[in-house]
């Protein structure tokens, strides 16, 4: 069996829920301990069950050598309906060529084919003179308080240098290879709420519809034009994600609405900007409100360099793609890294199933997609 697909199968094989890592860090620094990488475990969050992140390095023989890490995460999403799965997700299944199981794709594979690409790569390479690390995290598919962010802030504060780091979210879409990306979006969510009197319905000049006095402002907020993108960032979007009102009874007029909204925004907005612009809105509606706003991360973008220029020719070698650069999709941990690291890339296999029943990956990627992460670190590191 390849060494991929059989460390792939033991990840999945571990029930870890977000934000479980259910020993999957364990296993991942038993091996690398065996590489001779000085590996650490960093736990923040609450006393009585903190979240559990690796941290392990293998030094090369330059210091000015640049350092790259691999990151990722160990957790995964709920499993939802079990009944709904041909076959248990935590049972590693075979069926049509596709790895079956939670974590398949997001992003179990992508581990198993970065430590084994660090295994051949020491093995091919064993006085590189760049550094290798992996940043691994349980608290990505959750609210990422004590995950990758805290790492980061540590590392920072103790002077660690990050050059380069690839994180194996799975970025492709029709083949391996033919997507990586080299940025994403800002995510700010706000929450309205909009104070009304409630009443009977009968009676609305005793009482004041807070439905009836968003929706103007809402119709004009979703209209909005934020912002025309740019070479590398589709424009700003708003988007109405739940709209709450009214007590279940048809005959009373509800004395709130609350709205939950978001932004995915590019690098010719701020934070700021897109918080000033929607109050406007509500203060010349004349809206009583209160209006709590969640900035979930900040855009960012890796230039085209050393790390893409080295991955894209990996990808070419190994399938013979041209990969696309791309900054479509969610959010990913690469917002926390970008901020100590000045080039962050995301790749990994076929994202097609990621989250959903029957998540799977194809089991002839894994090897090539080790074969992309250790011919990248032979590119850069030797």
């Amino acid at each position: 069996m390849s060494r991929t697909l059989h460390l792939a199968e033991q990840l999945i094989s571990r029930r870890s829920v977000t934000p479980a890592d259910g020993g999957c860090q364990a296993l991942i620094a038993e091996r690398l301990t065996a590489l001779g990488f000085e590996c650490e475990t960093m736990q923040f969050g609450p006393t009585e069950a903190p979240v559990a992140n690796l941290w392990a390095v293998r030094r090369g023989t330059d210091p000015m050598a640049p350092l790259l890490a691999f990151a990722g995460h160990t957790d995964v999403v709920p499993t939802g309906p079990l009944e709904q799965w041909r076959s248990d997700p935590f049972v590693p299944s075979h069926r049509d060529g596709h790895l079956y199981g939670r974590g398949a794709a997001d992003m179990k594979t992508s581990l198993a084919a970065m430590v084994v690409a660090a295994e051949e790569f020491v093995a091919a390479a064993p006085g590189h003179k760049g550094s290798l690390a992996f940043l691994l995290t349980s608290d990505e598919e959750g609210p990422a308080l004590d995950g990758t962010v805290k790492v980061c802030a540590a590392l920072s504060a103790r002077g660690e240098r990050i050059d380069c780091c690839i994180v194996g979210e799975p970025t492709s879409v029709h083949a391996l290879g033919d997507m990586i990306k080299n940025g994403r979006r800002g995510s700010l969510s706000g929450k309205l709420s909009v104070l009304g009197v409630q009443g009977h319905i009968a009676y609305p000049h005793l009482a004041k519809n807070p439905i009836h006095s968003l929706a103007p402002a809402l119709a004009e907020l979703v209209a909005m034009h934020w912002d025309a993108g740019n070479d590398h960032f589709p424009p700003t979007s708003c988007q109405v994600s739940n709209l709450h009102a009214g007590t279940g009874a048809g005959n009373v007029i509800p004395g709130t609405a609350v709205v939950d909204f978001n932004f995915r925004f590019c690098t010719e907005s701020t934070p700021q900007s897109l918080r000033d612009r929607v109050h406007a809105v509500l203060d010349r509606h004349a809206l009583d409100y209160r209006l709590d706003w969640t900035l979930g991360g900040e855009p960012f973008l890796t230039p085209v360099g050393t790390l893409s220029d080295a991955l894209r020719r990996a990808i070419h070698a190994e399938t013979g793609i041209t990969t696309e650069l791309s900054t479509t999709g969610g959010t990913s941990d690469g917002r926390f890294i970008a901020k100590i690291c000045p080039q962050v890339i995301e790749f990994g296999p076929v994202n097609a199933s990621i989250h959903k029943i029957d998540e799977c990956v194809a089991v002839a990627s894994l090897d090539p997609l080790k074969n992309i992460y250790r011919d990248t670190l032979l590119r850069l590191l030797t």
